[in-house]
């Protein structure tokens, strides 16, 4: 079949199916978030003002204004100054600048984690002795509580000495970025890399293909319904990992240190507080969006996704 219709001009039937598909992944994206406002608004009009509590157990939180504020307070409050005198701007200024520093740290991070976590696929899919030395490394380094190795990457970091070189507080946070980042990728990739036929492997080997040929070739477009879902969550981590150490190392000009700077004005000002929380979250939407964006470029190697 040529893809055109009985009267000759090509199908356009699949081109609308897409479009129809991603338009509804939109209207379910903004009705999710309705939904969210919806709730939130209207337990607030109805929940009781101390919260839900079952015996000592608080389940359900308050409904004041300085626990739970209106949303339109909390978007209204993004157009007012912050700051004094020659600092002064407003609220959504400040949250966007932060957001941009914090996800150009987290990028730094996920890309480094990319890169560690494909080398280490490689080399375990390479070496059968590596996979079985490595790997249970890799699983164990995600059980060290990340608030407290960030303070000793910082001090280890504030010691290397190379010519004119100054490590600076950033690149600590996105040491701890990659640290989480690298974990799915490492996996996703070992699987996919681990993924085609027995057949099809052999078949490369019966044409004399050597092992970089086969990687190149078989395994890393076979791998890539394996590592995009990794990808997103590498993407996920990273940001996480970037507030967090930007919380744990006192990293100025981030949405993490803006986060505790503003929640120590909560008593006064509770709507405010909401402000880097948002900022927050657009930067773990535009990580996902880029994902997104690198798995429409690899669509020819998509055959479906499996989880990670």
């Amino acid at each position: 079949m040529s893809g055109r219709s009985p009267s000759g001009t090509r199908d356009r039937r699949p081109a609308a199916r897409r479009s129809g598909t991603t338009a509804t992944r939109v209207a379910f994206g903004a009705g999710g978030v309705l939904l969210v406002v919806v709730v939130w608004e209207l337990y607030k009009a109805i929940g009781p003002a101390t919260g839900v509590v079952i015996g000592d157990l608080t389940v359900l939180p308050r409904t004041t204004d300085l626990a739970m504020p209106h949303v339109w307070d909390m978007v209204g409050r993004m157009f007012e100054q912050t700051g004094n005198g020659r600092n002064a701007q407003p609220v959504w200024l400040a949250v966007t600048q932060a957001a941009l520093f914090t996800l150009g740290v987290a990028a730094v991070g996920w890309i480094v984690g990319v890169v560690v976590g494909l080398l280490l696929a490689i080399l375990m899919q390479r070496f059968r002795t590596a996979e079985s030395a490595v790997l249970p490394w890799i699983v164990l380094s995600q059980t060290v509580p990340l608030i407290a190795i960030a303070p000793l990457v910082r001090r280890w970091g504030a010691q290397l000495e190379f010519g004119d070189f100054t490590w600076e507080s950033w690149m600590s946070v996105a040491i701890i970025a990659s640290y989480l980042a690298f974990f799915p990728v490492s996996i996703g990739a070992l699987r996919g890399l681990n993924s085609p036929d027995t057949i099809h492997v052999e078949l490369f080997r019966s044409y004399g293909a050597g092992w970089w040929k086969t990687l190149f070739t078989l395994r890393l477009p076979a791998s890539v319904p394996y590592l995009l879902p990794a990808l997103r969550l590498a993407a996920a981590n990273a940001v996480i990992g970037t507030v967090v150490a930007e919380v744990s190392i006192g990293l100025r000009g981030g949405i993490g240190r803006m986060i505790i700077e503003f929640a120590q004005q909560a008593s006064g000002d509770p709507a405010k507080t909401w402000a880097p929380i948002f900022g927050a979250i657009a930067v773990g939407l535009v990580a996902a969006g880029v994902i997104a964006l690198l798995g429409v470029l690899l669509r020819r190697f998509r055959r479906g996704e499996v989880p990670a």
